[in-house]
C-alpha cells in the first residue's frame, strides 16, 4: 500500500520531531500494510518552509536509516504547499516539488477555515502549465463543509482531492466522517492518505479507513482509491468518475 501524504521527515514541521519518531512512524505504517510513503512536509504555510533540495537530502538520509533499522518502508519526496499566487512560477523554477518529483501531481493545501478567492484561478493556471493539483483534506475545510459545491466545481474543472484516512475512520468526529463518505459517494475524492504526524494522536489509520470504505462503498471503491495512489506516484492517469453535487441539507450542523 502507498501512503502519499505523511509528515515523517524528522524535525522539519509539526510531524516527526526526531529520527526515533520517524522510525516509529515507519514501523506503524508497515503494520498497516504500507510499504511506500511520500514524505510531504509543510511548505509556505506561514510557519514552515521546506525547499525542494532540502527534502531530497532528508529523504535520502531517512531511507538509509530505515534500511539500517530493517524497516521495509521506502520514502519518496513530496511537499504539502499552502496555496499561493506564485505556485506555477515556483513549480517552473523547481522551488515546489510534485509528488515523487516527476509525477506532475502537486499537493495544494487550503487554509482550514476558508477557500481563498483566487483558488479557482491558481488551480486553472497549474493545469494549463501541465500540472495536476490535488486538494488535500477538503473534508476538514470549514468553508467546503459549509459549501461543498466549491469542491464540486474544482473537481469538475479538473482538480483532484485527497481525503484523510483518519477522517474516514471517524478519528476527527462523526460529522467529518459522514462528510468524508459523502464526498467519496459523490466521486469528489480520488485518493486516501494518512496525513500522519506521529504514532499517537495523528496516526495512519489506513487499514481502518479502507475497511470503512469497503463497508459503505464496496470493494471496487477500495481498489480504485488504492490504485490511484500508484498512478499518482508513477505520473499516470488517475481513475475518476463523473462528480456529483453533495446535497447541502445532509451536512448542516457539522460545525
Amino acid at each position: 500500500m502507498i501512503d502519499i501524504h505523511c509528515h515523517i521527515l524528522p524535525g522539519v514541521d509539526d510531524g516527526a520531531q526526531t529520527l526515533e519518531d520517524s522510525l516509529a512512524m515507519a514501523r506503524e505504517a508497515s503494520k498497516q500494510g504500507v510499504d511506500t510513503i511520500v514524505a510531504t512536509p509543510h511548505h509556505r504555510n506561514g510557519q514552515f518552509d521546506n525547499p525542494r533540495l532540502q527534502i531530497f537530502h532528508q529523504v535520502q538520509d531517512l531511507n538509509e536509516e530505515l534500511e539500517r533499522a530493517g524497516i521495509p518502508v521506502k520514502i519518496l519526496s513530496g511537499q504539502e504547499t499552502r496555496i499561493n499566487g506564485e505556485m506555477v512560477e515556483d513549480l517552473e523554477s523547481e522551488e515546489l516539488l510534485p509528488l515523487n518529483v516527476t509525477s506532475k501531481y502537486v499537493f495544494v493545501e487550503l487554509p482550514s477555515d476558508q477557500v481563498p478567492h483566487y483558488t479557482k484561478q491558481v488551480l486553472y493556471d497549474m493545469q494549463m502549465a501541465g500540472y495536476k493539483p490535488v486538494i488535500v483534506h477538503p473534508e476538514r475545510n470549514k468553508k467546503i463543509v459549509e459549501q461543498p459545491d466549491l469542491l464540486y466545481q474544482f473537481v469538475k474543472n479538473g482538480a483532484f482531492a485527497q481525503v484523510t484516512a483518519a477522517s474516514v475512520a471517524g478519528k476527527f468526529g462523526k460529522n467529518i466522517q459522514k462528510f468524508s463518505h459523502q464526498l467519496i459517494e459523490n466521486n469528489l475524492v480520488h485518493l486516501v492518505a494518512s496525513d500522519a504526524h506521529n504514532t499517537k494522536r495523528r496516526g495512519f489509520y489506513m487499514k481502518e479507513a479502507f475497511d470503512e470504505i469497503r463497508k459503505k462503498h464496496g470493494t471496487g471503491m477500495v481498489y480504485q482509491l488504492s490504485e490511484n495512489a500508484h498512478f499518482v506516484i508513477n505520473g499516470e492517469v488517475v481513475s475518476t468518475d463523473i462528480p456529483a453535487r453533495v446535497k447541502t441539507k445532509k451536512i448542516l450542523g457539522i460545525f
